[in-house]
């Protein structure tokens, strides 16, 4: 009977959920001097994957991206699951807990395009697809004309149809490009003063079960605490105000010093309207920071935003 391997590390099955478990396993390989070989990669397909035909947000929401790899991890078939944190739901099944989180990545978005080096610069009436309300309401904020169009699919495949100008252009995740090694291919990088990322853009997340210290004391050495911080606060906001794939929600959290300084948005879906909140806190308040934040923007905003 073959050995147990030494850790089991769930996953999604695309090529960057794929990047991220393999760099999880190199860094517990390395930091506590075992095999990778003896870590084990356990793919598991999820709802999310299984649905290209329609905006998440339709369908269900974050949980989509979650919902088997939970499954997996309350049964015992893995050990760990890694998700991009801006896919973990603020609230996991009472078995399983978030871990902590790998260094973060740069937290900033992505234009690519053939037709422009900016989002000013795009044609009048350009086409636009995104899969994320947050990064079409952000879009049609700074340029009302442009039409928006649902765009899912790896990230390979997104690239293609906005560099073979099937569309104008998309939007994604930074961190993402230079996990895949496609960096370079980004037309223009957007700094988060005009374009709040989502909340746990950039960040690692690695959920364990409540009940099995072991894999949390594996996971302690790779864990980065003041992404946590940060972390904790955005999660924090997102969960007062009931965030999922149905609200453009933006949310950062810097961490320097001991101290956070958070920013928070929430957007009409046509990019109309947009209220921001600002807070600052010491880090070992973060959770507290993230909720005070989010109960301000709630009494800023109208009521409706959240539901229209």
């Amino acid at each position: 009977m073959p050995a147990r391997p030494w850790a089991r590390i769930g996953t999604r099955g695309s090529p960057l959920a794929l990047a991220q478990a393999y760099q999880v396993r190199s860094l517990l390989a390395g930091a506590h001097g075992v095999d990778p070989e003896v870590i084990e990669i356990v793919i598991i397909k999820t709802t999310g994957d299984m649905i290209q035909d329609r905006a998440l947000s339709e369908a269900g929401g974050k949980g989509l991206f979650t919902k088997e790899l939970d499954q997996a991890q309350i049964r015992g078939e893995i050990d760990c699951a890694v998700h991009s944190s801006k896919d973990l739901p603020t609230v996991l099944p009472p078995e399983l807990v978030v871990a902590g989180y790998l260094p973060r990545e740069d937290v900033r978005d992505a234009l690519i395009s053939s037709k422009a080096r900016r989002i000013a610069d795009l044609p009048q009436g350009a086409v636009v697809g995104t899969a994320s309300l947050r990064r079409a309401a952000m879009v049609k904020r700074l340029r009302p004309d442009i039409i928006t169009t649902l765009l899912r699919g790896n990230v390979e495949t997104r690239l293609r149809k906005a560099e073979s100008g099937e569309i104008d252009a998309t939007l994604l995740a930074l961190a993402g490009l230079k996990r895949l090694g496609f960096a370079e291919r980004a037309t223009a990088v957007l700094e988060t003063d005009e374009f709040l990322p989502a909340v746990g853009q950039g960040a690692i997340g690695i959920t364990v079960r409540g009940d099995d210290p072991e894999s949390t004391a594996k996971l302690m050495k790779i864990l980065d605490p003041d992404t946590g911080f940060a972390l904790t606060a955005e999660r924090a906001f997102l969960r007062v105000l009931d965030g999922s794939c149905r609200t453009p929600i933006a949310g950062l959290a810097r961490v320097a010093g001991g101290r956070i300084a958070f920013r928070g948005l929430v957007l009409r879906k046509d990019g109309s309207e947009a209220y921001e909140i600002s807070d600052t806190g010491a880090t070992g308040d973060a959770h507290a920071l993230g909720e005070r934040a989010g109960r301000a923007l709630l009494a800023k905003a109208p009521a409706d935003i959240l539901t229209i």
